[in-house]
């Protein structure tokens, strides 16, 4: 059976704090209803335009991921690799293995979802 909520009931948790939203000393109050500071950046401008235009952090990694995945498929198992690179290598291997997982979940949870 389907979860039903109704509009502003879900799961949300918020943390407002008045004095560093409204008087913080760099100006950077909250203004909208959701604001997501992810630490500074050099072109905030150009950050937002790839954010919007190109694909969000998890849709770059993503692809990054799977051209990684590409890469350690065709490197040769008697290459010279210190121990360092194959752990390095085999944590990559399993972190890319749990997102498959957890994608493969998410779609069987939501047939509409296009992830």
């Amino acid at each position: 059976m389907p979860m039903f909520k109704l509009p502003l009931s879900g799961d949300v948790v918020q943390t407002i704090n008045p004095f560093t939203a409204f008087f913080s000393p760099s100006g950077s109050g909250q203004f909208g209803l959701i604001n997501i500071h992810l630490g500074q950046s050099s072109a905030p401008e150009l950050e937002q335009e790839i954010l919007t235009d190109v694909g969000s952090y998890g849709k770059q990694l993503g692809k990054i991921g799977d051209a990684l995945a590409v890469l350690i498929k065709f490197l040769p198992a008697d290459a010279a690799l210190s121990e360092d690179d194959r752990t390095a290598i085999s944590e990559l291997k399993a972190l890319l293995a749990e997102v498959a997982e957890k994608k493969i979940k998410y779609r069987s949870r939501t047939p509409s979802a296009s992830a």
